[in-house]
């Protein structure tokens, strides 16, 4: 059997292997141990292991383990039982442990798993520790899939063939305490994020354009309805007369003077409401996330001066990144 083209997949077989050939070179047991690190007992069994059973009895064997406790049939349909919720199963919350797991697992096959096994096996299915996305219970999602698929392609072609500009709308809250994310840290040293403890912060009324263009109102005050004119004819000063302004049914949205506003503009701009508690529907709504979460994550600002300059530096490199912008409606899933 020629070992010098073998590719050995432990360092132990290749000591075993490399023993066998140095004796076939003609070197001697005790010089063997000596060049490998071992005893002269342990080459000389490596060395009648050889002699009695060939030079493939060198080669490592894997152990065969325990038998597996579920048929690969039976593992692919843990996901399924998992997917109906902890609470399907008795379980308070819709968590999924380690432990409930293995509870369900007993209570489906009849088998017992210690959790930690049940760590691996659902690692080995793609099932990793996540953070829920919360959701209204009163979202209509069947209205909601049907505006992504059908209203917004069509309001798209719409806006095409009038020569609007489609905007979405948006408002959030930036506070002076910083958005806390995760950072590395020396083990038993937990980081600390000095802080202003105020809840000072900047009201924002954004805008995001398919060709993606970001257009922003900053007031260091709640918003209201005029808030909402004045963004009105900043889109009107920037955007083009022509606007097809897409947004939800927040009051603000909805004042006296807004409609008398946009009825007064005779058709210039048009306005969509998109579908009730669907945030995540509006691309303005992930331009806002991206913002607290990457470009401002930890940042600690003294007074709303310096918060409202940061803000707008974040803004501007946001403005230079294109595909970023388009990753915004991506999340949205909205087609551009």
């Amino acid at each position: 059997m020629d070992l010098e083209h073998l590719d050995p997949t432990d360092w132990r077989e290749w000591r075993r292997m490399r023993a066998w050939r140095l004796k076939q070179l003609g070197w001697k047991q005790r010089d063997i141990a000596a060049a490998l690190g071992v005893s002269g007992a342990a080459v000389s069994q490596w060395l009648a292991k050889a002699r009695d059973d060939g030079p493939a009895a060198l080669l490592a064997r894997p152990s065969p383990g325990h038998p597996a406790k579920l048929e690969p049939a039976q593992v692919r349909l843990i996901p399924d039982f998992l997917s109906h919720g902890a609470e399907a199963y008795g379980f308070r919350g819709e968590v999924w442990t380690c432990a409930r797991v293995a509870k369900v697992i007993e209570e489906e096959f009849g088998v017992s798993y210690h959790k930690g096994h049940v760590c691996r096996l659902l690692k080995e299915l793609h099932w990793t520790p996540q953070l829920p996305i919360a959701r209204a219970i009163q979202r209509d999602e069947q209205e909601i899939e049907r505006w992504r698929i059908e209203v917004w392609p069509r309001l798209e072609q719409e806006a095409r063939r009038q020569r609007r500009t489609p905007v979405f709308v948006d408002e959030s809250g930036f506070y002076l305490l910083p958005g806390r994310v995760k950072t590395y840290a020396p083990e038993g040293h937990t980081p600390i994020l000095h802080e202003w403890q105020t809840r000072d912060h900047l009201s924002v009324m954004g805008g995001l354009t398919p060709m993606g263009k970001v257009y922003t109102l900053v007031r260091p005050t709640s918003l209201n309805g005029l808030h909402t004119i004045e963004f009105l004819l900043h889109l009107g000063r920037m955007a083009g007369d022509r606007r097809l302004v897409i947004w939800d049914g927040s009051p603000i949205h909805r004042r006296a003077e807004v409609s008398e506003f946009v009825a007064e503009t005779k058709g210039a701009v048009r306005v969509e409401r998109l579908p009730a508690y669907a945030p995540d529907l509006n691309p303005v709504e992930w331009l806002w996330r991206h913002l607290k979460e990457v470009e401002l994550r930890n940042l600690t600002c003294l007074d709303l001066e310096q918060l409202h300059l940061e803000f707008h530096l974040a803004l501007g490199r946001i403005r230079q990144k294109p595909r970023l912008m388009r990753s915004f409606f991506q999340g949205a899933e909205l087609p551009v």
